[in-house]
């Protein structure tokens, strides 16, 4: 950064002041900890005499715990994209309006947990649900280490509960899909060839204003040879539309790659992975119990609400250091 010439080029300088400003701040975290850890010492003898010691002891560890708990996690992110944005989609299952609804309490759930963890999220479309929900809805995470996190999410999520779209008050089970890619930039490479694609236009629905009404600016483009569809609505002219569209398209073909890439190591370490719709990575039981559970952890939580609220810390981390075991051995 020191170089003479650095900021010529704004937008690789823009990468390294971004990847400098990260590292510095994990140095920091380190630091302060190593500061902290040799006082606890000192600390522990005071507080076996004074109670007021004694709790300013339990803050420190807390603290010290929590720092703690960031760092190793930022150890799991290795993957090329894992330190970069994500392009987060949620679709629903078959099951009709229940899997609508489903689709829509999900997506609540990531904004919330995106919020938690201070990303900045942009919603790129969602297609609402002929009686309620969202038949899918597409975001875009910016954060550090966004796509890593949320690419521990990647999957089919099952709800068990009492409909409340059922007039008999009966048990259902909903199926909802979560699909993520990186946000990749243009210089990344990815062969994409325009015969391939096909690209419709529609009319825009949903806030906007009179304009989202009169014109087709909304974009549909479906990857022929992989059946990938993406689509954007949230611009305001088409051609704006189209190129968020190429983006996302672009992020889902190198989440396509990334997925038989990870196929193949599993199966070289003779593991067996069944992406298959019925292969839930989670459950979410509300009735005749409440439990969520994920299914290649075996983690396990009793209070639904606090997950569906965006409490996933301790799923996505669980899977990530299971994750990061594997990949070592």
């Amino acid at each position: 950064m020191g170089r003479p010439g650095f900021w010529d080029d704004q937008e690789a300088a823009a990468k390294t002041s971004a990847a400098h400003a990260r590292a510095q701040k994990r140095l920091e975290m380190f630091r302060g900890l190593e500061s902290d850890v040799a006082d606890l010492t000192d600390l522990a003898e005071m507080a076996a005499e004074d109670e007021e010691m004694a709790a300013e002891l339990d803050t420190q560890l807390r603290s010290v715990e929590q720092r703690l708990a960031e760092l190793e996690e930022a150890r799991l992110f290795s993957g090329e994209y894992d330190a970069g944005d994500a392009v987060v989609t949620v679709h629903a299952g078959a099951g009709g309006t229940d899997s609508q609804d489903w689709a829509e309490i999900l997506l609540r759930m990531y904004l919330r947990w995106a919020e938690r963890r201070d990303f900045e999220v942009e919603m790129v479309e969602a297609s609402a649900g002929e009686e309620a929900g969202l038949k899918s809805a597409t975001f875009i995470a910016r954060g550090e280490n966004a796509y890593g996190l949320f690419a521990a999410e990647r999957g089919v999520h099952r709800l068990v509960r009492i409909s409340p779209f059922d007039s008999s008050a009966r048990r259902h089970t909903s199926f909802a899909q979560v699909e993520v890619g990186p946000v990749v930039e243009e210089d990344v490479e990815v062969e994409i060839d325009e015969g391939d694609l096909r690209i419709d236009t529609y009319r825009a629905s949903g806030a906007g204003g009179q304009h989202v009404n009169k014109t087709d600016s909304a974009v549909r483009i479906t990857h022929l040879p992989t059946g990938v569809v993406v689509q954007c609505q949230n611009e305001r002219s088409q051609m704006q539309n189209r190129a968020v569209a190429m983006q996302l398209l672009r992020s889902r073909l190198i989440e396509l790659e990334e997925r038989k890439r990870s196929e193949e190591l599993a199966k070289q370490r003779g593991e067996v992975k069944d992406v298959a719709w019925g292969s839930q990575i989670r459950s979410y039981v509300m009735h005749p119990y409440t439990m969520v559970k994920d299914h290649r952890t075996e983690h396990e939580a009793g209070d639904v609400q606090r997950v569906l609220d965006g409490d996933l810390d301790e799923f996505v981390r669980d899977y990530l250091e299971k994750t990061a075991a594997a990949s070592a051995n």
